[in-house]
């Protein structure tokens, strides 16, 4: 056990140093896979026949897929084409439009779990049906889904370690590169596995702390 720790101690800085770099990652894709799937939530609910159709296709096709394979895709296979990403911004995409089909399931079925009763209820009162949408639906349908996507978020954090695969220099690449240095395999990447511990166990606190804060009775569920 001493020499566990002497071990974790001697590299745990070394691994420190990629956890910015796996913090960035996740935190831009998870943004932007937040307002792309709440625009193919929106197109599958509320668009004609062609936005739905186009919606659809990519909600199938990005969570019929292996997000390794959309990677490997988006950086090995695009540049074929005239196309070019360095590996961060290829691992941003992948994890962006991959993450973004999911999300758009969950902002879908948050909407329609809203009574529509509401909506005829706001239209009656005056309101355009963007006005019902906007000031009745969605902010309920918002606060319904959170503990939906707070497992998406830590979900999406951890997929984070599928980027080493193009050698983006996060926590996995690390661990990596030091278990072939010292041979320690077992040790780094249980060091590294902490590591992800903490930082999904600090994601997934701070996520709760959100939902129990937007908690409304009658409309959310803790």
């Amino acid at each position: 056990m001493l020499e566990f720790f002497e071990f974790a101690l001697t590299w745990l800085p070394e691994l420190i140093m990629a956890v910015p770099i796996t913090l960035s990652l996740w935190l831009i894709a998870i943004t932007l896979g937040f307002f792309l799937g709440l625009a193919l939530a929106w197109a599958r609910i509320y668009g004609n026949r062609f936005w739905y159709a186009l919606s659809t296709a990519y909600v199938e096709l990005f969570r019929g897929t292996p997000m390794l394979v959309q990677m490997f895709f988006i950086y090995l296979g695009l540049p074929h084409v005239g196309i070019v990403f360095d590996a961060f911004t290829s691992a941003v995409l992948a994890i962006t439009l991959n993450s973004a089909a999911y999300q758009a399931e969950y902002f879908r079925g948050s909407v329609l779990s809203v009574p529509q009763g509401q909506i005829v209820a706001a239209r009656a009162c005056g309101m355009s049906q963007w006005q019902a949408i906007r000031y009745v639906v969605l902010p309920q349908a918002l606060r319904r889904v959170i503990p939906q996507w707070s497992n998406e978020a830590i979900i999406e954090l951890k997929f984070t370690s599928i980027a080493y695969a193009i050698g983006v220099v996060e926590i996995t690449a690390v661990a990596y590169d030091i278990g072939a240095r010292t041979l320690e395999f077992f040790q780094i990447f249980l060091v590294a596995g902490l590591i992800y511990l903490v930082l999904t166990s600090s994601v997934a606190s701070l996520l709760n702390w959100v939902e129990r804060k937007y908690h409304v009775p009658g409309v959310t569920s803790t």
